[in-house]
């Protein structure tokens, strides 16, 4: 089965661009997700611990006023009832948040108090005065027992008071009393209020909780859950931890995110421990991260279906040259002599047309690569010296210039040491220095003459010369040769030393025969071998005339 192109490139665009935007989609979504939950969560932190501040600083304020207030009462010595009454009801006025605020001589009867309410009243069974008695105390929030009947209370809801209490001495020391005061919890609703509504105009489902250290019960919060229980694990590690955040399956069964932030007291406040308690609907915090996931999906395929129309306009710039190239090979296959088109755009098409174009003109001028094919038959593969049948073409080409001044020195040449090396440094080194004393006899070369590798470690230099003693020319570049080999190669960091062995013999003057030449020559390298080696040796005439 095949497909074009276009269609290939075009699916391929697609496919990619789907996968890579779904991948790095989902990636961000997730890092964004995590990135989105970790803010909402400290956002959440954040306002519990604002509340938790707020109402540490509160109770200490409040504390504090009622402290100078006792303060005020023990400057005198001795103080009238009516004098206390007096501090009480300014004290009252600018604090309305004292919903009772009374004193107590060491018997527990009252003497003075707000609006007269439970003056004369003996109060020394109530725990607002068996604590304050022996020390400053701030007990937690409670029903109204006494004043529930004789404070006003417009909405009808039950009445919760916090208490503050504190022994007043005289400056001598002596106890004179107890000052002690109610506070109303109807000011934490106002704090939750002025907590919650700002947020209500950028979050939504957002719900705020004072638990108290106590068993854990809701002292603010909806109505359905005031004086319940609540156990959450968040609690504990808020207490632990003083603040933090987790996703909570509430006792209703819904999952919500929730900051904690436990009270730690403001200055010499100690707090009572409080634990606030902010939550938010889970599917309402993390709806910008469904919102966002959702953005990824139509995102990736918008670009999808953009990159595959991308892809379709490629396929099309790259197809249509390669039709034509079709096209124009189709008719070379035909025996039409078209010329191959230049196609620009895109590189390698380029690089096709002109290959298409160059192995043409290759096929149009075959025989002439024949012939550099030829030439590369005569040479060595190893030395790049000429070889055997090279030497034949230069002899058939210098001996057609035979004449009287005419001498072909031949020069057998063989390698003194070189198995030495072969066995001791392997074959490859063997080859290099093969190589190089190739380029040391193509250095010594002649311009008119032939230097051949025959084989192995042996070599055949032919000297053409025109003078009166050829001999004495071809002893000296003997020498030469001879001399330059002796100098030490130097391969792979080996020093290595070889000699040369020469053997001699000249046409025509010992034989008109080329091949009887060469056996001379070679019958003269082996003397040099008996001789000593290292030395130059020529085939006599006085044998060859013998011979003839």
């Amino acid at each position: 089965m095949s497909f074009k192109l276009k269609t290939v490139l075009t699916m391929t665009f697609a496919v990619l661009s789907l996968l890579v935007t779904l991948t790095i989609g989902y990636i961000l979504s997730q890092k964004s997700s995590i990135a989105v939950e970790t803010e909402i969560g400290h956002s959440l932190i954040s306002t519990a611990s604002q509340t938790s501040d707020k109402l540490d600083r509160f109770m200490w304020s409040r504390s504090g006023e009622l402290g100078l207030l006792g303060r005020m009462i023990a400057l005198k010595d001795r103080f009238q009832p009516a004098e206390m009454q007096q501090l009480i009801d300014q004290l009252q006025d600018s604090f309305p948040t004292f919903s009772w605020v009374g004193f107590m001589n060491p018997k527990g009867k009252v003497l003075a108090s707000t609006d007269g309410i439970l003056r004369g009243e003996n109060l020394s069974e109530r725990p607002v005065y068996q604590e304050g008695i022996k020390g400053e105390f701030i007990g937690d929030v409670h029903d109204a027992v006494l004043l529930a009947k004789l404070l006003p209370n417009p909405t009808g809801e039950p009445l919760q008071f916090l208490d503050i209490s504190f022994p007043v001495k005289y400056k001598n020391g002596e106890i004179a009393g107890v000052l002690a005061a109610h506070l109303s919890w109807a000011w934490a609703k106002e704090m939750e209020d002025s907590v919650l509504e700002p947020l209500k105009h950028e979050e939504k489902d957002i719900e705020m909780f004072i638990v108290s250290q106590k068993e854990n019960t809701v002292l603010l919060g909806p109505k359905e859950w005031i004086g319940r229980p609540l156990k959450l694990s968040g609690i504990e590690g808020a207490r632990l931890n003083k603040s933090t955040w987790s996703i909570e399956r509430w006792p209703d069964g819904i999952e919500y995110v929730t900051g904690f932030a436990t009270s730690q007291g403001h200055l010499d406040y100690p707090g009572l421990g409080w634990t606030v308690v902010i939550r938010q609907l889970k599917s309402t915090a993390f709806s910008s991260v469904t919102d966002m996931l959702w953005f990824n999906v139509w995102a990736g395929l918008l670009v999808t279906v953009l990159f595959a129309l991308i892809g379709w306009l490629i396929s099309r710039q790259i197809s249509a040259p390669i039709a034509r190239l079709t096209q124009v090979a189709n008719q070379l296959g035909a025996g039409e002599q078209v010329l191959i088109p230049e196609n620009r755009g895109f590189r390698e098409i380029e690089v096709l047309s002109r290959s298409l174009g160059e192995m043409l003109t290759s096929l149009t001028n075959k025989d002439s690569e024949l012939v550099v094919m030829q030439n590369l038959a005569h040479y060595d593969q190893l030395t790049g010296l000429p070889n055997r049948t090279a030497l034949e073409l230069y002899l058939e080409e210098s001996l057609e210039l035979e004449s009287e001044n005419h001498t072909l020195t031949f020069l057998y040449l063989d390698l003194d040491g070189f198995k030495s090396v072969n066995d001791t440094l392997g074959h490859q080194i063997g080859d290099i220095l093969l190589q190089k004393v190739a380029q040391r006899l193509t250095s010594l070369s002649q311009d008119k003459g032939i230097t051949v590798r025959l084989g192995g470690d042996e070599f055949l230099i032919v000297l053409r010369s025109v003078g009166i003693n050829p001999r004495e020319e071809a002893r000296t570049y003997a020498e030469d040769v001879i001399q330059n080999l002796n100098k030490p190669f130097i391969i792979e960091y080996e020093r290595i030393h070889i000699g040369c062995s020469i053997g001699g013999a000249e046409y025509p003057t010992n034989s008109g025969n080329p091949s009887e030449i060469i056996r001379m020559a070679d019958e003269a390298l082996y003397e040099s071998k008996r001789a000593g080696k290292n030395r130059m040796t020529f085939y006599p005439e006085l044998k060859n005339t013998a011979n003839g």
